[in-house]
């Protein structure tokens, strides 16, 4: 062992350990080199290089010490003019002992005032050890940065400047007679400058700051003109030694004087050299300023494009929010600003906008106007780059909203340019909250670090699939996520337009229970106890709460829900309750008033909201008999039940089982889906309830659905092709029970997954299902496919709805709704407006071939709303043209409001959603809010919006107050708004002269038939005289039309050219009719199901949100209600639920609410 041991000789100590770790077993033939690099950087002059030039602190120092030799130097040339006095002797003792007797005369010159001057021992010695070192450090430097050109090194103008004012105070330490000698050390001022302006570069680097070009070219301009004048001054000054022996202060006034053009004249120069130092420096600086000034102007302008920057005290003290879009176009930007600032708390709030494009000039005219200039700051720049999101202050913004283009043919490309500036300003500044717009929803998970998102295709296809099952659902959205004062419409003549504008002022508002007027006596009460009394008293509508420990949005909860003090409580109203005024009235009632059908208290309230700047009073009535001149309801006596429906049952404080069920006025939506029915037992088709197994994109909130057991094969969802399962090549051979929903689009996208998904949620009857049909453009993607295959009664097509035999195919003749959505590819046109052309061209081809048919269009832009079911000549449209430009000219934010097909809930713009990000910067919960009502998240708890019809049976109900009385003590369903329809009727003059002209024709087919004569009549007269009801009616029509009044002509002439319309357009509306029906012939097609003759243009349709508590139902209203979560309440059997209903109905009147 110790032979071995002696055998392995021991390691060096530099590598004993470190080989051992690396197994290095060649140590003894080690032949590594240590190689050293940069050595070039260290010789002796690229360390003077690195200290004198390339290090930006060190250099900055030594430019520093640079300018404050240069200014010493001025400062001793100032201190030497002040302490030599001309009159005495000018130190040429040693060169010319005459030459002090010398005087001047205007004909001769003396010179040796100019060449010579008195400089005192102490001064010259300063001025040399100055002039020394700023010859060394010149020398040095300019051998640091030699690079080959000799020439090019000494011709510089600095260097030369240098070497005038340095070396002959060095020759003067050689050559003692010539230190008076006179030598022009004010040129130090343009060294000077040269020093400065090197310095604030230097600056600018060493503090990694963007240097201001607008700021250099101002310091070069300033130094410049001081630099001329102090030449200027002291060139003078010394020329006049010979002359008038001027000082510094009278040479400083006469080139103020003679610079400023004003020339005075009493301080003038008497020599020539004096005058032609003067001719010199006004030459130069005719040559040099105006160059300087142009370069400012045009930096200037430069500025004004790129908008400069926000400064850094104004981002401390002022509150600031940054806009970030791709280009920025005038609607745009004014649907931001007005919603902005039409909440009072951001009026002190400014705008900055970064566009990385120019600024054109409708949006340079708007910015200009003083009620914008003040407040919108336009940027130039890129959200990429830190310079220009330090320009715009991002990391003190106390928000960032970042748009998308959605003009972008490419929709992607779009996304992914907002998805670079959302990660590029969270990286800026991480503390600065996130308002993003995204496009596809697959590109959403991208920023999910975002604090609020809003993806416009998960949106739009959610408005468009509620708009099919609960009317104007986009038209309800758009109107909430808008501010309005509820003033728009307030003058028109038309009830409608007047109810319809006053109930648009509703929004969502927020307040905590225990600090609410509203709501704070509710607390431990159920949530609909609180709704319906809330409403009832206060004319609000409480839809929803959110627990202090939970983030969640509950929507209507339900009865079981109890109120709690710190529960924030959501609820519409004109205004929120801290703009609000109450008064208590004690109304005192007369003896007589008390005699009504029913004697008891009333609660129904006739409170009058008066909206007015940020302030609306309440009057709370108090809870005495009601006027009997107001609308009264009779209760039905107990011996009447047969002939009478029960009165309403009262809403419970806490609610039990009873108080769950359903009543006769709805139908269960929860139904027993375990026992199947028999129609679904002979089709075979029984759905499950789950959540779907696939979703197109990452990111989608699941939803309980209805689902088939088994996927359907890709070639069964092909509509129009029959494969081995089916047979099938067109709608009409499926025998859908229930009418169709189609769907056109141009691609099958994945924002379309949420146009199917609230159309087959859980909660929806499935006997109600409707049959969707995808009429695309572009086959769909694989995925696509199979995302949807698992919903029962969804198909594609393949086609266009410019071809009238695909729509004949897809069954447009029996569909419930027909959808158009824009189409990407035309989005982007030379015209922004023109976009919207060819789907506003189609839509109406449609609305004219098949006038019965519902028609839903998304547009790009809601200015082209008014082209929707377009009438050039009808004078109803003219007049809302008229009133949507008047409430324009108001300033109004929801001009476009009284458009018919926008009430009517029949067109969107989903660019009208802007403002639902913009709102969320005062209201966080409105997007959530917004996502429950669409569907497009599930809330366990929470409820969904749905509607209900009123019949005829449920017109005893009459006022919207007992109906919500009604609703929350039977379903605990939440009534918001009321969508109702009215028939738009002829005056009397104009039904008269439709019989006449109905008359008239039918009377002429009726002769022609039984006219038997071989001969044809010509004349007119000839005509008429055979048909005396005919010469009566033209004479009658002829008088009418030959009346000179001008009042009554033009409106006579009106009304018959709108009738000739009419007879016009019936014969167009049969030739279309003739042309559909012989397609469907040369396709096969039954024509039973296409009525031409329907047609509904007559209609008027709106949307009263929160209407006050005594407004009268009228039949065919739709309202709109938010039911409660299904799954929150299971009952145990059908036969307790009806046992327990019957118990509700026959409750003792005595505890039963009249209203």
């Amino acid at each position: 062992m110790v032979d071995l041991e002696s055998e392995v000789p021991p390691l060096p100590p530099r590598y004993r350990f470190r080989d051992l770790l690396l197994g290095d077993q060649g140590w003894q033939n080690d032949d590594r080199v240590q190689v050293e690099f940069y050595m070039n950087e260290n010789t002796f002059k690229e360390r003077l290089k690195l200290f004198f030039i390339k290090n930006q602190r060190s250099s900055l120092r030594i430019r520093l010490f640079n300018f404050s030799l240069k200014l010493l130097s001025c400062l001793l040339y100032i201190i030497r003019v002040l302490l030599d006095d001309p009159t005495q002797g000018h130190g040429c003792k040693e060169l010319n002992r005459g030459c002090s007797s010398q005087n001047y005369t205007p004909a001769k010159i003396d010179w040796s005032p100019i060449i010579w001057v008195n400089r005192s021992l102490p001064l010259w010695g300063l001025q040399v050890s100055v002039a020394l070192i700023s010859l060394f450090e010149t020398m040095l430097l300019g051998y640091l940065s030699y690079k080959g050109n000799l020439w090019e090194q000494v011709l510089r103008i600095p260097f030369l400047l240098e070497i005038i004012n340095a070396v002959p105070f060095i020759i003067t330490i050689f050559w003692p007679a010539l230190r008076n000698i006179f030598i022009p050390v004010f040129l130090n001022c343009w060294l000077a400058k040269h020093a400065l302006e090197n310095m604030i570069n230097d600056l600018h680097r060493a503090i990694q700051r963007t240097q201001s070009a607008m700021f250099n070219q101002v310091l070069i301009l300033i130094s410049t003109l001081l630099c001329l004048i102090f030449t200027c001054i002291c060139g003078i000054q010394h020329l006049e030694r010979a002359g008038n022996k001027l000082t510094l202060f009278d040479s400083l006034y006469f080139c103020i004087v003679t610079f400023s053009t004003v020339g005075f004249g009493d301080v003038t120069p008497k020599i020539w050299p004096s005058k032609l130092l003067v001719v010199i420096m006004i030459c130069v600086a005719l040559v040099v300023l105006p160059i300087q000034f142009e370069q400012l102007a045009y930096l200037w302008m430069e500025r004004q494009k790129s908008g400069g920057n926000y400064s850094r005290h104004r981002a401390q003290t002022e509150k600031h929010v940054v806009l970030c879009v791709s280009s920025l176009k005038i609607d745009l930007l004014m649907d931001f600003l007005n919603e902005f600032y039409a909440h009072p708390r951001l009026q002190d709030y400014y705008v900055v906008i970064l566009c990385p494009t120019e600024m054109d000039a409708q949006v340079r005219r708007v910015l200009q106007i003083p009620m914008w200039s003040q407040r919108v700051i336009y940027l130039q720049g890129s959200a990429l780059k830190d310079q220009d999101l330090l320009r715009a202050k991002m990391d003190d913004a106390e928000a960032c909203f970042i748009l998308s283009s959605r003009c972008e043919v490419d929709r992607p490309a779009a996304d992914h340019q907002t998805i670079l500036r959302a990660w590029a300003v969270k990286d800026f500044a991480p503390k600065c909250p996130l308002y993003v717009q995204i496009l596809k929803p697959e590109n959403k998970f991208h920023i999910k670090f975002a604090d609020h998102v809003v993806c416009e295709e998960e949106f739009k296809y959610a408005m468009l699939a509620l708009n099919c099952i609960c009317p104007a659902t986009s038209t309800l959205i758009t109107l909430l996520v808008h501010t309005s004062r509820g003033q728009e419409g307030q003058q028109s003549p038309e009830q409608w337009q007047k109810m319809y504008g006053r109930y648009s002022g509703n929004e969502v508002y927020h307040i905590n229970l225990e600090d609410s007027t509203f709501f704070a006596e509710y607390e431990g009460k159920s949530f609909t106890y609180a709704s319906f009394h809330a409403h009832k008293k206060f004319g609000v509508c409480l839809i929803g709460v959110r627990r202090e420990d939970n983030k969640n949005i509950l929507l209507n909860p339900g009865p079981r829900y109890i109120m709690s003090s710190t529960d924030i409580c959501f609820y519409i109203n004109i205004t929120k309750e801290e703009n609000s005024a109450f008064k208590k009235q004690e109304q005192h009632r007369k003896n007589n008033e008390s005699k009504s059908y029913y004697h008891g208290p009333s609660r129904l309230p006739l409170h009058s909201v008066i909206a007015s700047m940020g302030t609306v009073a309440i009057d709370l009535q108090d809870t005495g008999c009601r006027s009997s001149s107001g609308p009264t309801l009779t209760l039905p006596s107990e011996g009447s039940k047969d002939g009478r429906r029960s009165s309403i049952a009262p809403v419970l404080e806490v609610a039990d089982s009873s108080s769950l069920q359903t009543c006769d006025l709805l139908s269960d939506q929860s139904e027993d889906e375990t026992t199947p029915s028999d129609d679904d037992i002979s089709t075979g088709l029984e759905y499950a309830k789950g959540y779907p197994p696939y979703s197109p994109y990452i990111g989608s909130s699941p939803t309980f659905c209805h689902l088939l057991h088994e996927k359907v094969p890709f070639c069964c969802l092909r509509l129009d092709k029959g494969c081995q399962h089916n047979y099938y090549e067109d709608a009409k051979a499926y025998g859908f029970k229930n009418k169709l929903i189609i769907v056109a689009a141009e691609t099958a996208g994945n924002g379309l997954y949420n146009f199917i998904v609230p159309l087959r949620a859980y909660y929806r009857p499935k006997k109600e299902l409707n049959p969707i049909v995808l009429l695309l453009d572009n086959p769909p993607d694989m995925h696509f496919l199979d995302a949807i295959c698992w919903f029962p009664m969804v198909y594609y097509m393949v086609g266009s709805i410019d071809n009238l035999d695909d729509l004949l195919r897809c069954g447009v003749t029996f569909a419930a709704n027909m959808v158009v959505v824009d189409k990407e590819s035309t989005m982007s046109a030379e015209e922004d407006y023109m976009a919207d052309a060819k789907t506003i061209v189609n839509v109406q081809t449609l609305f004219r071939l098949f006038s019965s048919l519902s028609i839903i269009t998304e547009l790009t832009h809601p200015a082209n709303m008014r082209f929707m079911q377009f009438r050039a000549k009808d004078c109803y449209s003219l007049a809302l043209s008229k009133l949507e430009k008047k409430e324009r000219e108001k300033g109004s934010n929801l001009a476009f409001m009284f458009r018919l097909p926008f009430a009517a809930g029949r067109v969107f713009s989903i660019s009208m959603l802007d403002t639902l990000l913009y709102q969320s910067f005062v209201k966080d919960y409105m997007i959530s809010i917004t996502r429950l009502l669409l569907g497009l998240d599930t809330t366990p708890g929470s409820g969904f919006l749905c509607s209900m019809k009123i019949t005829e049976d449920d017109l005893w109900i009459r006022t919207y107050a007992r109906l919500y009385q009604k609703l929350c003590s039977s379903t605990g369903d939440i009534p918001i708004g009321i969508y109702r329809t009215e028939s738009q009727k002829l005056t009397t003059s104009e039904s008269q002269i439709s019989i006449s002209v109905e008359e008239w024709e039918d009377t002429k087919d009726t002769k022609e038939q039984t006219n038997n004569r071989n001969n044809h009549r010509n004349s007119t007269s000839s005509d008429q005289s055979d048909h005396p009801l005919l010469r009566r009616k033209s004479m009658q029509w002829a008088r009418r039309l030959s009346r000179k009044v001008p009042k009554h002509s033009g409106k006579t002439a009106e009304k018959i050219s709108q009738q000739r319309m009419s007879l016009y357009k019936r014969s167009e509306r049969q030739e279309l009719a003739e042309l559909v029906k012989n397609r469907m012939k040369h396709l096969g097609l039954s024509t039973a199901g296409y009525d031409e003759m329907n047609d509904h243009q007559n209609n008027v349709s709106y949307i009263l949100i929160n209407p006050s508590p005594d407004t009268r139902l009228e039949l065919n209203d739709v309202v709109y209600l938010i039911r409660p979560d299904p799954l929150a309440y299971v009952p145990n059997t059908a036969t307790s639920r009806k046992n327990s209903f019957c118990n509700t109905v026959g409750q003792d009147a005595r505890e039963e609410t009249q209203l």
